[in-house]
């Protein structure tokens, strides 16, 4: 009896850290879902295009909802269906929805180092629900609490997720009973979401120098039909960014070597003069 003493201690006092534990991730899944609300506001006509325009090209309800829960990618199912419509066949559809995606893999490669030790299962529920949204709202809570956080990146994922579902739904219920969805102008939610993620992020000279790259590079390049205009402009928006941030580091290495000198200079001038 005397030696299950202090295991009950130790179970007593695990069992308010559990608690304590519990709580701190209950309030991060809550934060995950408050911080992607806007943005889930932002892509319901988003979603309300994208189920009205899988009925318009043919998809049956079901198959139109399945796009949805089980491809997850809005500007890839939007262009999958036009091909559809446009009745492609299966290869030009895969590898146009593939460049549209290609981002991700600059995704992935960001967040790499943070789940590379996490469980297989948890890095494919990961890699799922990782979205531009995502992606964006995880960045900017790795740069404010100088930390990753699994839990706040699946909260805000599965609430996008959610609201992306239920867009797709109420378009596909439009998609039924109101005929030329499209003249609502709800293509506009594209732009606008990815607006309201890129804007937030310029906070210094190579963000803002990468934004204008890639924005000037894809504009062009769509200009002269280049097929690959979006992958191209991401590199291009890359090194740009690359090479600001790389000028502005060695900007900032030299001004702090020169502080130094003349903090050196000013030390040695004093002690000659407290010499003489």
């Amino acid at each position: 009896m005397a030696s299950s003493k202090p295991l009950i201690e130790e179970l007593d006092n695990t069992a308010p850290m559990q608690a304590e534990n519990q709580q701190g991730n209950l309030s991060i899944i809550v934060r995950g879902f408050i911080d992607m609300f806007p943005l889930c506001v932002a892509v319901i006509p988003w979603g309300i295009l994208c189920g009205s325009l899988a009925i318009q090209v043919g998809l049956s309800p079901w198959q139109a909802q399945a796009m949805s829960l089980f491809v997850f990618a809005g500007a890839a199912q939007l262009a999958g269906m036009q091909l559809i419509g446009l009745g492609s066949p299966a290869m030009p559809i895969l590898s146009s929805t593939f460049v549209i995606s290609s981002r991700h893999l600059l995704y992935s490669a960001v967040f790499q180092s943070y789940v590379k030790d996490l469980p297989l299962f948890k890095r494919f529920v990961f890699a799922f629900f990782l979205t531009d949204e995502m992606f964006a709202l995880t960045n900017a809570y790795i740069a404010k609490h100088k930390r990753f956080c699994y839990v706040y990146a699946i909260a805000s994922g599965i609430a996008f997720y959610v609201m992306w579902n239920l867009a797709t739904l109420v378009g596909i219920v439009a998609g039924n009973n109101i005929e030329n969805l499209q003249a609502f102008g709800l293509e506009f939610a594209i732009a606008a979401t990815f607006i309201a993620l890129v804007v937030p992020a310029i906070k210094d000279k190579p963000v803002f120098m990468s934004v204008l790259a890639s924005g000037v590079s894809v504009l062009i390049l769509e200009l002269l039909a280049f097929e690959y205009a979006l992958i191209a402009s991401t590199f291009i928006g890359m090194f740009a960014g690359y090479y600001f941030a790389k000028k502005s580091s060695a900007k900032e290495s030299a001004t702090i070597k020169s502080e130094a000198k003349k903090r050196a200079v000013s030390v040695e001038t004093k002690q000659e003069l407290s010499d003489e």
